[in-house]
């Protein structure tokens, strides 16, 4: 009993890394199937395929910014950064920035989103933001001590946090059930609180292995992290709803770029002012 739990655990991760990274999954991990029920239980690791992400981020970046003046490493840690996801979430951005800056009607925004093709306001969409995370990036590896590599860490953690949140909370703006739209529609509050649960205590143990674990301090990281996350998040999935709604995929990974540059830009706000 025990091994089919611990089994289907792992299978639950492996799939979360398969679609949310382009990082091999061994094939003991790898989901035996892609039925709601494998992706329903995936999403409670989304937090978990973050800190995997954030595990290479952090290792990436202080390798380059120790090899490269801060500029070049930066690029390059962006570089790494959008392609441990495939670009799938800026792919995600691209598409929504098309569809809702249209300013058409709810069908004909979610036409343009489908499209594969990428319109004007994506491309300035998508440079503008790869643009900001180099921009920030350059400034937090310079950073004192080794907060750089603890925000790399911790911050794809609570973007994929909220995801699951986005999933449960808002409704699936498409009206078709099949393809990946009825597998969204599987997700429930249980699967969003876990996410958010397993994202404490990945913050926690990242706090704890670089030294900076403290009662307080722990505790104010997390409400922090989790107060930002959550509070950007909500309300660009509010704003999205509005316009279609619902969420899609396209807006999942709008979300996900959205939040990720709003921790970078706290945790900067928190690097000039009170270091």
């Amino acid at each position: 009993m025990a091994v089919s739990i611990l089994t289907r655990n792992l299978r639950a991760f492996g799939a979360a890394l398969q679609f949310l990274t382009r990082l091999p999954v061994p094939r003991g991990m790898a989901p035996a199937s892609h039925e709601a029920e494998d992706f329903r239980r995936s999403t409670a690791y989304y937090p978990a395929a973050g800190f995997a992400i954030g595990l290479i981020l952090a290792a990436g970046g202080w390798l380059l910014s120790y090899a490269l003046p801060a500029w070049p490493a930066a690029v390059l840690t962006a570089a790494l950064w959008v392609g441990l996801s495939g670009a799938l979430h800026m792919d995600g951005l691209m598409d929504t920035a098309d569809g809702l800056l249209s300013h058409r009607s709810r069908e004909r925004m979610l036409e343009i989103m489908k499209d594969s093709r990428v319109g004007a306001m994506g491309v300035v969409a998508g440079s503008l933001a790869v643009l900001l995370r180099a921009a920030l990036l350059a400034s937090l590896l310079e950073a004192p001590g080794e907060l750089a590599a603890l925000g790399l860490l911790v911050i794809p953690i609570w973007s994929r946090s909220f995801l699951v949140t986005a999933i449960a909370g808002w409704p699936y703006a498409r009206a078709e059930g099949a393809g990946l739209g009825g597998l969204f529609r599987t997700v429930k509050a249980g699967q969003a609180w876990a996410a958010a649960l397993l994202s404490a205590a990945l913050t926690s143990a990242a706090l704890a292995a670089f030294g900076a674990w403290s009662p307080a301090g722990a505790a104010l990281a997390l409400l922090l992290a989790a107060a930002i996350a959550y509070a950007v998040g909500a309300a660009l999935a509010a704003a999205a709803t509005r316009k279609l709604g619902g969420l899609t995929g396209d807006v999942y990974g709008a979300l996900n770029e959205l939040i990720e540059l709003s921790l970078l830009i706290a945790l900067l706000v928190y690097v000039k002012h009170a270091l």
